[in-house]
Parts: C-alpha cells; sequence; structure tokens
C-alpha cells in the first residue's frame, strides 16, 4: 500500500465485526461512475457505509469492490439494486477534508463477479471471484485494435483543450483489453453503457461494443463542430452588429435622443408588466417591445408598433367591474327611469335574477326591437345602471365592412382594431354593458359581410377567444353582456337574429306621452335651455295639444324637440328681460310653435262615398292609410295610383273581382262594371307602399262608391282577403292599433283571427277604441258603410274631440 494514504480514526474503539475473509470484499455503490481496469477515478463519499467500507479497507490494506448503482436516486442501496459485475480497486489515497467531507483515489485493478453477499458489517461485503481475459492476438482483433484508436484520435481532436498525453497514451496500449477498458473509461458515454462494456468479458465482443460507442459519440461530435462553426460565424456577425449598434447609441446620445428612447422602452415594459395580459398577449408583447428596442425612431415602421403596443396595454385584459345585482333596487331604477313597458321591465328583471342566481351561466342576448324614439338605448343604460356596470355603445348603422368588427390587419397602412375592441378599450373593463345600435341596418359590400363577424361576437361558446386581425391574439368576450336595438327584426339577418331573444318595445299612446313628457322631457329641455321650473311651466293642456296636434310619432323624439323649441322661447323672452316667468297653455302655444301640423282629416277624407281608411305598419310604428275609388265611363280597366307595390296591387285586382261577385249582395247591377273604369287611389304617391293587409280597405272603399254609402268616419281596418270572401290574417296589429288611436280613431276592424294578437295591445290602449272582428268581407261592409241615407249627415256631423266620438259609439271591447 503506498504511503501517501492517510489513516483514519488512529484511536478507533475495538471492532464490533468480525474481519473480512480473503476471498471478500467491501462494497463501494456508485452513484454514476463506473470504474475500468486500470483506470484512476476521484469519488467523493457521503453515505455512512460508504465511508466504513471505504476506512475498513485502507486499515486492513486491502481492496475495495466499485459497484455501480441500477437507480442513482436511492440514498441506501440494497443488495438487489447493484450490478453484479464490479470492478476490485486499489485505494491510493483517502483524505478527510477540513470541512468533513471524504475524499478517494482508487484505481481499477480488475473485473470482479459477485457471488453472496455477507451479514453483520456496517457496510456491504460480499465473496467475490476474479474475471479473467484471455489476450488473443487474431488479424480481425488486430483490426479492431487498430480502428478504434483512430477514432479515439479523431474524438480527441474534435474536443475542445484535449490533453496531448491521453493521446500518446492510447497509442501506447498495445493489449486488446487494456485499449478497450481505457477508451471506455475515459468516454463521457452514461453509465448504462459503461456498465455493459464492463461485462463484456470476451474481447472481441467488448471491442466491438466500444467501437459502436465510439461511433456514435463521433457523430455527436462533428455535429458540435459543425454548428460550432456556423455560431462562430454568426456571433461574428453578431459582434459587428453590436459594435455598429452601440456606435448608433453613442450618437444617438450625442444628439441628445438616445435616454428619450430608452426611457420610453422602459416605461412600455413596466406597463406590460402590469397589463397583466394572458400568456399569448405577453409574449407577443414581448416580441414587439424587442423589435422596438432593435429599431431606430426614423423607422416608418417604429410608430407602428408603438401603437400596436399602446392597444395592447390599454384592453382591459384582467379588469372585471364587481358586478352587484339588487332585483328591488333594479326594479326601482326602471321604473324611476321609464314610464310603462310593464312586460319589458319583467323581462329585464328576469334576466338580472338569472344572471345574479348563476353569474358563471351562458345568458341570453337580448335585442330590444321598436320603433324610433321609444326608449330602446336608454333601456340599456339603465341595465348598466341597475348591474354597476360601464355602458358603451356602438352603431352598427350603415356598417358593410367586416373589418369595422374584426378590425384590419397590421399590414395595412392606418390599421385599427374593429369597433368590438375599440368599445372594450372605452369601457375599460371586461365585463361591460355594450349596446349594438340599430342591427337591423348592417350592410354589405365586397369587402365582406359585417354581419358574419358579429356571429362569433354574439356566440356563447365562440366569444371567449375572439381574435382581432389588427390584435391578432384573443381576446375573451365571454364576460361582456351584449345588447341589441333593431327597428324591425325582418332586415336583421337571419343567423344573427337566431342568437337573439327579441324582445318587442311598442309604441306610445298620448296618455303615455303626457305622462313621459312630465316627468323627464319636461325637466330635461328645461335644464337644457338653462331655466328652471320657476321661469317656465308648461301645462298639461299644453303638452297634450303639442302631443296631439304638432307631432304624430310612435316615440316621443320629435315631441322633446317640440318642447325644447318652447323651453327656447321662453329662454329667449326671459333673457331679452320681456317677462319674467313664462306659462305657456294651450291658448298661447299657437303663437309660440305656429299653426297646427296635423289634423284629425279622417271625418273630412271619408265624407264621400268610395274612400275608407287603412291602417299600415312601417318600421317607424303604425300609420293610417287612406284608400280612394272613383269611378268614370270606359272598359272596365283597372287602374292603380300611388306608387303601390306588386302586393297591394294584386290586393286591389282581388277586391274588384270579388265586388264583381257581390254585385247582388251589395244591390248594385251586375253590369255596372262594363261601362266604367275604377280608378283605386292611395294618397302621398311619392311614397312606396306595399303590404298583405289592405285587401279588406280596398274592398270597403269599392262597396262604398258602389252603393253611394260612406264609411265612417270613426272606423279604421286592416286585414286580407280572399276570393271566397274571407278575412286573412295579418300581423303588426299592435302598432296599427296604436296608430288608429293616434288618429283619433275609436272603432278598429280586424280580422278574427286576429284575436290572439289583441293581448299584445296594452290595457291601456285598449280603453279608447272599440274592436270589431271581422271573418267575413260582409261583416266588414255591415259594420263600416253608413246606414243608407246617412251620407250627409256623417259629411256635416263632424265630433269635435275625442270624449264626443267615444260618448257617439260605445266600447264594446272583448
Amino acid at each position: 500500500m503506498p504511503d501517501t494514504v492517510s489513516q483514519p480514526n488512529q484511536a478507533r474503539k475495538p471492532e464490533a465485526f468480525p474481519p473480512l475473509p480473503d476471498d471478500a470484499l467491501a462494497i463501494l455503490p456508485a452513484r454514476q461512475a463506473v470504474l475500468f481496469p486500470g483506470i484512476v477515478l476521484p469519488l467523493t463519499l457521503n453515505r455512512p457505509a460508504s465511508i466504513a467500507a471505504a476506512q475498513e479497507a485502507v486499515r486492513h490494506e486491502r481492496n475495495i469492490a466499485v459497484l455501480l448503482q441500477r437507480d442513482p436516486s436511492v440514498d441506501e442501496p440494497m443488495e438487489e439494486q447493484l450490478y453484479r459485475v464490479g470492478t476490485a480497486a486499489e485505494i491510493l489515497r483517502y483524505v478527510t477534508a477540513p470541512d468533513g467531507t471524504h475524499h478517494l483515489i482508487c484505481r481499477g485493478v480488475r473485473r470482479i463477479r459477485i457471488m453472496d453477499y455477507l451479514s453483520g458489517y456496517p457496510f456491504l461485503a460480499a465473496r467475490v471471484e476474479q474475471i479473467g481475459t484471455s489476450e488473443v492476438f487474431t488479424p480481425a482483433i488486430e483490426a479492431r485494435v487498430t480502428l478504434l484508436k483512430q477514432r479515439a484520435q479523431e474524438a480527441l481532436q474534435l474536443l475542445p483543450n484535449f490533453p496531448a498525453e491521453m493521446g500518446a497514451a492510447i497509442e501506447g496500449l498495445d493489449s486488446p483489453s487494456a485499449l478497450a477498458d481505457f477508451v471506455a473509461g475515459v468516454s463521457d458515454a452514461k453509465p448504462a453503457e459503461k456498465q455493459e462494456i464492463l461485462e463484456a468479458v470476451d474481447v472481441t465482443e467488448r471491442l466491438d461494443k466500444v467501437l459502436a460507442m465510439i461511433g456514435e459519440r463521433l457523430k455527436v461530435l462533428r455535429l458540435t463542430k459543425e454548428i460550432g462553426d456556423q455560431t462562430q460565424s454568426s456571433l461574428s456577425s453578431q459582434q459587428r452588429q453590436h459594435i455598429l449598434r452601440e456606435q448608433l447609441r453613442q450618437i444617438q446620445k450625442e444628439l441628445g435622443e438616445g435616454d428619450e428612447k430608452s426611457a420610453e422602452i422602459a416605461e412600455l415594459g413596466e406597463r406590460i408588466a402590469k397589463a397583466e395580459m394572458p400568456k399569448e398577449a405577453k409574449e407577443q408583447a414581448d416580441k414587439e417591445l424587442k423589435r422596438l428596442e432593435r429599431m431606430p425612431e426614423a423607422a416608418g415602421e417604429y410608430a407602428m408598433i408603438r401603437t400596436y403596443l399602446d392597444w395592447l396595454i390599454d384592453l382591459p385584459w384582467s379588469k372585471l367591474a364587481p358586478e352587484r345585482i339588487d332585483i328591488a333596487e333594479a326594479r326601482r331604477i326602471l321604473d324611476e327611469e321609464h314610464f310603462g313597458l310593464e312586460k319589458v321591465k319583467r323581462r329585464i328583471l328576469e334576466f338580472l335574477a338569472v344572471r345574479k342566481l348563476n353569474p358563471d351561466g351562458k345568458s341570453p342576448i337580448l335585442c330590444f326591437i321598436g320603433p324610433p324614439g321609444v326608449g330602446k338605448t336608454s333601456l340599456g343604460q339603465s341595465i348598466a345602471h341597475a348591474t354597476g356596470r360601464k355602458f358603451a355603445r356602438i352603431s352598427l348603422g350603415g356598417v358593410h365592412d367586416e373589418a369595422e368588427i374584426r378590425g384590419h390587419r397590421r399590414t395595412y397602412i392606418g390599421a385599427l382594431p374593429g369597433n368590438i375592441i375599440q368599445a372594450m378599450r372605452r369601457a375599460e373593463i371586461r365585463n361591460p354593458v355594450l349596446m349594438l345600435d340599430e342591427m337591423d341596418k348592417l350592410g354589405s359590400g365586397f369587402q365582406g359581410d359585417p354581419s358574419s363577424a358579429l356571429l362569433e361576437v354574439l356566440d356563447p361558446e365562440q366569444n371567449s377567444t375572439f381574435r382581432d386581425n389588427y390584435l391578432a391574439v384573443p381576446f375573451d368576450l365571454s364576460k361582456v353582456m351584449f345588447i341589441g336595438t333593431a327597428n324591425m327584426a325582418d332586415t336583421i339577418p337571419g343567423p344573427v337574429r337566431d342568437r337573439m331573444e327579441i324582445i318587442e318595445i311598442p309604441s306610445y299612446i298620448d296618455e303615455e306621452k303626457l305622462e313621459i313628457a312630465k316627468r323627464y322631457l319636461v325637466k330635461r329641455q328645461l335644464a337644457a335651455a338653462g331655466l328652471d321650473a320657476l321661469q317656465c311651466e308648461i301645462t298639461d293642456a299644453a303638452l297634450s295639444r303639442i302631443i296631439r296636434d304638432y307631432t304624430r310619432e310612435a316615440g316621443v323624439r320629435n315631441l322633446e324637440r317640440e318642447i325644447g323649441a318652447v323651453c327656447r322661447h321662453a329662454a329667449m323672452r326671459i333673457a331679452e328681460k320681456q317677462d319674467e316667468k313664462l306659462r305657456v297653455t294651450e291658448d298661447n302655444l299657437t303663437s309660440i310653435l305656429g299653426p297646427p301640423r296635423f289634423e284629425r282629416e279622417s271625418a273630412m277624407r271619408t265624407s264621400v262615398p268610395g274612400v275608407a281608411t287603412g291602417l299600415a305598419w312601417t318600421p317607424v310604428g303604425g300609420d293610417i292609410l287612406f284608400i280612394e275609388a272613383t269611378r268614370t265611363p270606359g272598359n272596365g280597366r283597372l287602374v292603380l295610383t300611388g306608387q303601390l307595390g306588386d302586393v297591394m296591387k294584386e290586393s286591389a285586382q282581388a277586391a274588384l273581382t270579388l265586388a264583381k261577385g257581390r254585385t247582388a249582395e251589395l244591390g248594385v247591377a251586375s253590369d255596372s262594371f262594363e261601362k266604367s273604369d275604377i280608378h283605386i287611389h292611395v294618397p302621398a304617391g311619392a311614397i312606396p307602399k306595399d303590404g298583405p293587409s289592405a285587401g279588406v280597405a280596398m274592398f270597403t272603399a269599392l262597396a262604398s262608391l258602389l252603393t253611394g254609402r260612406t264609411v265612417r268616419s270613426d272606423t279604421a281596418m286592416t286585414g286580407e282577403i280572399s276570393l271566397r270572401g274571407l278575412v286573412l290574417p295579418i300581423g303588426g296589429v299592435k302598432e296599427k292599433v296604436l296608430a288608429a288611436i293616434r288618429a283619433g280613431i275609436t272603432t278598429v276592424l280586424l280580422p278574427a283571427r286576429n284575436r290572439k294578437d289583441l293581448e299584445d295591445v296594452p290595457e291601456s290602449a285598449r280603453q279608447h277604441v272599440r274592436i270589431v272582428w271581422l271573418d267575413t268581407v260582409e261583416d266588414a261592409v255591415a259594420a263600416a258603410l253608413e246606414a243608407p241615407g246617412a251620407a250627409s249627415l256623417a259629411s256635416d256631423a263632424t265630433p269635435d274631440s275625442d270624449s264626443q266620438r267615444r260618448a257617439a259609439r260605445p266600447n264594446d271591447l272583448p
């Protein structure tokens, strides 16, 4: 044993275990090291059993067996966790460092195989047998030796800073077994591969395994060298760029530009970190920030990247407003801000109740359908107020470019995100109330179909990953409360309409308009004119006359304009100090607003035979429609004027045919049509008119013309007819009845098959009209035409007021 070995624990207590037999060795388990014969290997000992085994071998100047563990993570390996083939090693040096660690330098002597393990020792010990190696020189072995030396030398040449002595040592080895062990021992192969070589007793097999191993290693070393050469070339280019960039930085510093840009980049980096973006958006922002940092400020793309980063940073990726839904408070807000609309309010409260009980549920998307001025947009604002969310609005009227919804791609100059993302930026939270206004006025052009882009926005299953073309990263819209508005549902694209729940908002009757004016409109217009209630007073009678004589609409938009005109007149007189207070009454209203713009003309229009009052539906509410018929000498032609569409032309032809077939019932000569031309005219000829609901009115006008009996002035009618004389159902009953009330009509003739639709008419409106149900055209003639001989009376007696008309004809509501 060399004299360099330190003798540990000189004052050690007597041994508590028997000495090892001559054919047994203490075992040193190695986690990741395989020792070959002839190889010197340093080891660090940490486990108590390993330290005890090494000390035992040093004390008795014996070899120690080094075995590889099957699992390196095991701290105290047992017998079955060690390979059975290892190496008997001579301990060259054992050192205990000042920090208490134990270090061992050993040299492999020969291969051994474990026979059986011994017990009773504080370390692993086993009986072993030596594995001999026969040195046989054959041409095949010599060829393998020569090839192995060549490959080993080539591998050494590819290694950086390899020791020259190692190459000389390999050349000096003549023993095939020693050469294989040496090359395998100094290689960086995996421990399992080395163990496989260690267990190869046959020299030929061992040389083949080492050749295969060194061959694979050569492939890696060659590829590494190739990559290294390429990297070096790239590094040279990068070093050049770095030098140039550093020079540019110094130039910018001299010009006073560098510090400002660095501060801007640093500020952007801080804002990106605070924006709490999702992973994909954060990676995109960091990537663009690095591009911006490398780019000179004078570059054209610099401003585009900076704008893009501002959009990414300003979007509310994770900002959610706390949603507080109090149903009682929401009811109070809706009642305070809107008069009437009970069915609409009830549906909104149901909507909010579901959101409160199931905040994560996919609630329906509401769409308010109604004429202009009935409060669709203000209802959306009230929902935002009731839920404590911010309100944002997008107008879709006239939008014909898909990019206005999805945004433009950044390849275009001046590209911006779409209206959806812009609205989210304005809202500054991810769960606002977002109103999509005028959905029925979406267009379509060669730039794409915007309604198709809305499908993803309005689909709760898809809008959590809405991808704007400008952002190019997904944005979550699933928390947004979408509300749509439109004047009519028919022109909303079908797939978009299918994704929404339609809530119809009816027209207002005069009493409702009066209450709305008193509660909201007067106060708002007084404030706009800089007045208060003490300076300008508008009486209820004046408001009623404004509603009756100066406006005729489904909503209250024009009514507010007229009230505003009155308030401005009062403001002018007070500013000129002509009055300190102005009281607007029914008597002085004409001097302020001028003569009445509308009059109850139904009595005047129907004072002669051949004129009937019909009811029509329009996107801005219902309206009355006069049908005029006259007879001139001719040859039986039908003349139609008044910009009638195909449907109304067909209704006129059907009415004439039906009248010809009913001559006996009408008391008209059967040949009265042969020498006469019938002319049917619908006034306001500049306005196109069409729709399947004028058949009854046209037949009634023809019956009035042929019989000489006038149509009652307080009666209006709607319905389509068949050639058998049946009255067919129509749509828009609610709007038509309300239009009749606005025009002063007290009797409305409706198809009997529309009885179910009367429920849509507000109860307060039904108190103002008498409904007559029609099954056949004979019912219409009986209800609408004056009695024979009453024509002159009808033309002379025009009721002066609604109350007189109601007294003259009682209400027979079903």
